[in-house]
C-alpha cells in the first residue's frame, strides 16, 4: 500500500512516541485543544473502529501464544486483525488437549454434561463485541456474525428473573427490595468515592458493617459476581463502578444477555474456527513453564520459551522437553495463572479429591510460568499474593443432566418461560440466601448444548462457601457426592420428599476449583503486571491476573482487554483500547442507581430535582415519581423540611422561587 495514495503530508504505519495505547479516563481532566487528534479516553464508537495500516515487517515475524483460552485467541485475532500478521505466523500453545481454557463445555446426554462456570454479560462489554462482531455466525448464513446472532436472540427473548433469591425451603423474597439503610447506602457511597490507591489489600468484611453483609443488595451482589467476604475490596469498588447503570437491574437480572447455547458452543468454537480457517497453528498437550530472558538495563527480551510435551501413546502419556527459540522481533504473549488450574472431578457417587497444596500448585501447572517469571524480577507481580490461600478461592458447581423429575417441575414455577420453549428459563442464577454454602441453581436457554435431546434439560448449581455443613446433608459442599448436593438442593427448593424421584432422572457432575476465584484475592499495586511489563520489548501478558487501568476481571472482557492491549503496545499500532464504558460518569445512571440502593423509593433531594427539571428538556433523566400528581406537592414539601430542617422560614420562599423557575421553563413568551 502506498502512503502517497492517501496524502501528501507524511503518515506511518506505527504510533507517534508517547501514544498511549491504554488510555485511562480517571486520569485527568479530557479536553480538546491544539494537536489533539484522538477521542476521549472511554470513547466507544465507530471512530474508535477503525482498520490500521499494517505493521511494517510484520510478516516476517512469529508470535508465540502461551494458553488457548480466550484471552490466548483474542490476542491471535489482533494479531491478524489489527497488526496484519499473516496467521501462519502464530502458534497456540495449550496445556490442555482442547481450546477454550476455563470456558469450557463438553459431555453428552447419556454421560451428563458439564460447564465448570458459566458467563455473565452485558451490553458494554465493548472488547468483547468489537471482537465478535468480526467473527462468522454459528448458525446464521455468510455475512452474519457471533454479535448479530447473539442480538437477534437478546432482542427477540429478554431476559429477566422473577425468582432471584429465596429462602426458607422454597420462599421467594422481593429481590428488588435491597433492604439497605440509609447508613447502609452511605457505606457504598462512600466506597465509590473513594480513590482507588486508598484500597491496597484490604478486604471486603474489613470495611463494610456486619449489617450491610446481611442485606439483599449482598446477597444479590456476591452470588452473582462470586464474592466471598474476604476478597478484595477495591475488586468489589471497580465493580460497582463497572456495573454503575447496571444497579437497577440486579434484582431481576434484566441487566444481563445469555447466549443460546453454552459459553464453548457460543464463543470458543467459532473463534478458534476463524483462527484455524486464517491458518493458525495449534499445539495441545503442551505446557510451558519458563521464558529465557536477556536482561540489559531496564530492557527485557524473551530468547526462548521452555515447556514439556504429553504424547499421548496407549494408556501411557510419555512426556518430552520443549525449547522454542525466540528471535528478538518476535512476540510471546503468555497466560499468567489459572483460575481452574488443579480442578477436581466427581459425580452422582464420587466426591471431588484435590490434589494440590493449599497454599503452593507445586510445580508443572497452570501457575508455573507466573512463579517463574516472578523470580527474575519485581514487574512480574507476585502471584502468590493469589495461589497461596486456597481457603479463599475455592468453590464448586455442579452440572445437572435432567429428564422429567420433581425437580424440573419445581423450575418451571421459578421460570419465566417453559424450558423447554427455547427461551429464557430462570433468567439467571437463583440464590437461597439461608444456605450455608450460599448455594445458587441457574436453567439457561435450551438447549444449552446443540446435541442435547429434546426431553433433556441442563441445569448448573454452584456454592460459594466451602467451610460449613450443609442445611440439609452435615457436611460441607466439597464432602459431598453429587446425591448429597442434589439432595441439599431439593431442600431449598422444598421437594426433599420427592429426592428420589429426583436422583432417578438427574445425572450430575461435579468441579471443585481451587482457584476459581483466585483473581478476587486482596492485592495492592505492584502485584498483578501490567499487559507489558516495564521494560519489556517482545513479551506480553494476558488473562485475569494482569493489571489494567480501570477495568474489572473474572469476566470475558477482562481477558480479551489485556489480550489487545498487549498487541498494541508491542507492535506499537496507532490504536487505542478505549477504557471501560464510561456509564458511571452519566447522571442518568447515578439517579437511577441512587434510587435502587434506595430500596426503589426517591431518594432525598430526588422531588427537588423533579421541580427543577420535570418542565425541562432534561426531564428525562429523573425516574418517575411513585405518587400521584396531587400528593407530589405534599410530598415535596415533606421533603424539603427533611433537607431544611422544620420551620424554616426559606422553605416557602424557595418553593415558590422553583415554582416560577418551572413556570418559565414552559412559558412560550419568556424569551
Amino acid at each position: 500500500m502506498s502512503i502517497e495514495d492517501i496524502s501528501k503530508f507524511p503518515i506511518t504505519a506505527t504510533a507517534p512516541e508517547g501514544f498511549e495505547h491504554e488510555p485511562d479516563a480517571t486520569r485527568d481532566y479530557w479536553h480538546h485543544q491544539p494537536l489533539n487528534t484522538l477521542p476521549p479516553y472511554d470513547y466507544i464508537a465507530p471512530y474508535a473502529r477503525h482498520k490500521t495500516l499494517p505493521t511494517p515487517g510484520i510478516e516476517k515475524r512469529k508470535a508465540w501464544i502461551i494458553g488457548g483460552g480466550i484471552g490466548g485467541l483474542a490476542a491471535a485475532f489482533y494479531l491478524i486483525r489489527d497488526a496484519h500478521m499473516p496467521a501462519a505466523n502464530i502458534t497456540i500453545l495449550e496445556e490442555m488437549d482442547i481450546e477454550g481454557g476455563s470456558m469450557d463445555g463438553a459431555g453428552n446426554p447419556e454421560d451428563g454434561y458439564i460447564i465448570r462456570g458459566g458467563r455473565e454479560m452485558n451490553w458494554n462489554y465493548d472488547t468483547l463485541w468489537d471482537l465478535f462482531q468480526d467473527i462468522p455466525a454459528v448458525e446464521l448464513p455468510d455475512g452474519y456474525s457471533v454479535l448479530d446472532e447473539y442480538r437477534l436472540i437478546n432482542d427477540n427473548d429478554p431476559n429477566y428473573s422473577k425468582a432471584r433469591l429465596m429462602h426458607k425451603c422454597g420462599e421467594l423474597l422481593d429481590a428488588n427490595d435491597f433492604g439497605l439503610s440509609k447508613s447502609q447506602q452511605w457505606e457504598l457511597i462512600r466506597l465509590i468515592l473513594k480513590r482507588k490507591e486508598t484500597l491496597d489489600d484490604i478486604s471486603i468484611e474489613e470495611y463494610f458493617s456486619a449489617g450491610f453483609l446481611q442485606t439483599n443488595f449482598w446477597f444479590l451482589f456476591r452470588s452473582m459476581f462470586a464474592f466471598k467476604n474476604c476478597h478484595s475490596l477495591l475488586e468489589t469498588k471497580l465493580y460497582l463502578h463497572r456495573f454503575l447503570d447496571a444497579i437497577d437491574g440486579f434484582g431481576d437480572m434484566s441487566a444481563l444477555v445469555f447466549p443460546k447455547y453454552n459459553q464453548y458452543d457460543t464463543f470458543i468454537k467459532p473463534l478458534t474456527n476463524f483462527l484455524r480457517e486464517k491458518g493458525v497453528v495449534f499445539k495441545f498437550n503442551t505446557c510451558i513453564h519458563d521464558l529465557d530472558i536477556k536482561f540489559s538495563g531496564e530492557k527485557k527480551v524473551v530468547t526462548a520459551i521452555h515447556g514439556v510435551v504429553t504424547i499421548k501413546k496407549g494408556k501411557e502419556d510419555e512426556k518430552e522437553d520443549l525449547r522454542i527459540d525466540v528471535e528478538a522481533e518476535d512476540l510471546v504473549l503468555a497466560l499468567t495463572g489459572s483460575m481452574t488450574e488443579h480442578t477436581a472431578y466427581g459425580d452422582m457417587d464420587t466426591i471431588p479429591k484435590l490434589a494440590c497444596d493449599k497454599h503452593d500448585p507445586g510445580e508443572n501447572s497452570g501457575w508455573s510460568l507466573w512463579k517463574n517469571l516472578a523470580q527474575k524480577s519485581p514487574v512480574f507481580g507476585k502471584p502468590e499474593k493469589f495461589y497461596g490461600d486456597v481457603d479463599k478461592s475455592i468453590w464448586e458447581s455442579a452440572t445437572l443432566t435432567c429428564k422429567p423429575s420433581p425437580l424440573i417441575d419445581k423450575i418451571k414455577t421459578l421460570s419465566v418461560n417453559d424450558p423447554y420453549s427455547g427461551r429464557t428459563v430462570t433468567g439467571g442464577i437463583i440464590t437461597f440466601t439461608d444456605s450455608n454454602w450460599l448455594m445458587s441453581v441457574t436453567c439457561n436457554r435450551q438447549p444449552h448444548f446443540p446435541d442435547q435431546p429434546d426431553d433433556t434439560l441442563v441445569l448448573w448449581v454452584y456454592g460459594l462457601l466451602m467451610d460449613k455443613q450443609g442445611n440439609c446433608v452435615q457436611k460441607t459442599m466439597s464432602q459431598c457426592t453429587g446425591k448429597e448436593i442434589l439432595a441439599e438442593l431439593c431442600y431449598h427448593l422444598g421437594i426433599s420428599d420427592q429426592l428420589e424421584a429426583v436422583i432417578a432422572n438427574t445425572k450430575i457432575r461435579l468441579a471443585l476449583m481451587p482457584y476459581i476465584t483466585a483473581q478476587f484475592m486482596t492485592r495492592a499495586v505492584g502485584d498483578r503486571p501490567h499487559p507489558v511489563p516495564e521494560g519489556c520489548t517482545n513479551l506480553g501478558l494476558i488473562g485475569q491476573f494482569v493489571e489494567t487501568r480501570n477495568d474489572i476481571i473474572f469476566t470475558m472482557e477482562a481477558s480479551i482487554r489485556t489480550a489487545r492491549i498487549g498487541v498494541y503496545k508491542l507492535l506499537n499500532i496507532p490504536k487505542q483500547v478505549p477504557d471501560i464504558n464510561p456509564t458511571q460518569y452519566d447522571i442518568r445512571h447515578m439517579l437511577k442507581g441512587a434510587r435502587a440502593l434506595n430500596n426503589g423509593k426517591p431518594f432525598i433531594g430526588e422531588r427537588l430535582l423533579h421541580r427543577l427539571l420535570d418542565k425541562t428538556y432534561f426531564a428525562h433523566v429523573l425516574p418517575p415519581l411513585p405518587e400521584t400528581e396531587d400528593s407530589k406537592q405534599t410530598r415535596f414539601e415533606e421533603e424539603m423540611h427533611e433537607l431544611l430542617g422544620k420551620g424554616n422560614a426559606a422553605i416557602q420562599t424557595l418553593g415558590d422561587w422553583i415554582t416560577r423557575l418551572r413556570e418559565s421553563f414552559s412559558n412560550r413568551d419568556d424569551r
